[in-house]
């Protein structure tokens, strides 16, 4: 069973939400605004947080941007007005993992937190859905993606990412020199539909630049391929590398 925390102001969106998850595989937990819901997480096993942006005593936003801050990497969902685009951007720069637009569809709250779910559970310390053939270490160059230990190295040194960003490496070093367009990467990864992903895709992307290349502005490895999308660039060996400087 997973611990789904729903955090709004709004009683009737608390109430609706936990409507579309009742059932077996869901316990519901519920917060009013950004400080309760960060209490709850201090003390319950929370597996995602489904959070509303504008919220009295603490807003979403920076209630996220603590969680993240106290290197929390659970998946948070924000909650958000189809006429919040800036707040929307806002909430990917802070650390959120995806957004649902309001009034939302019963059957895409259930898809995005199942997807969200996977990745957390695959990537986020947990090893209950780790597939028992997957190859446990993946390289490329200087980066290394250990499936198993659910760690990620850049030339010998540990980098700290969140589940969707070690999701979204493990897409692109299985993948390597395959250039894919932000729509086709959110259906890969998010498992969903693309509808408008691109700024989740293009904010996680930066994200991911800043902690795995040495000058994010100059990527070494993550690659624009102008007016099709992105691709990671198929590197040597760092041994060979080594070899080569030497």
């Amino acid at each position: 069973m997973y611990n789904i925390l729903v955090c709004d102001d709004e009683a009737d969106i608390r109430s609706a939400l936990r409507v579309y998850l009742s059932g077996d595989e869901y316990s519901i937990f519920e917060a009013k605004n950004g400080e309760e819901a960060i209490e709850i997480i201090k003390k319950e096993d929370i597996h995602l947080l489904l959070m509303d942006i504008m919220m009295p005593v603490l807003d979403g936003i920076t209630a996220l941007a603590k969680l993240r801050e106290n290197g929390n990497n659970i998946p948070v969902i924000l909650l958000t007005s189809k006429s919040q685009d800036t707040d929307k951007i806002l909430g990917l720069n802070a650390g959120a993992d995806d957004y649902i637009t309001k009034p939302f569809n019963p059957v895409e709250v259930i898809a995005r937190i199942k997807s969200q779910l996977r990745r957390y559970m695959h990537f986020g310390g947990n090893n209950e859905t780790q597939e028992k053939n997957d190859s446990a270490v993946i390289r490329n160059g200087g980066l290394e993606l250990d499936t198993n230990a659910k760690t990620v190295t850049r030339d010998g040194e540990t980098v700290n990412l969140t589940p969707t960003e070690m999701m979204l490496l493990k897409f692109f070093m299985e993948n390597l020199d395959k250039v894919y367009s932000p729509k086709e990467i959110y259906r890969k990864v998010w498992k969903d539909d693309p509808f408008g992903a691109e700024n989740t895709v293009t904010v996680h992307i930066r994200h991911l630049r800043e902690k795995i290349e040495i000058d994010p502005a100059k990527p070494d490895y993550l690659k624009v391929v102008w007016g099709h999308g992105y691709k990671m660039e198929k590197k040597k060996p760092l041994e060979k590398l080594i070899r080569s400087d030497s």
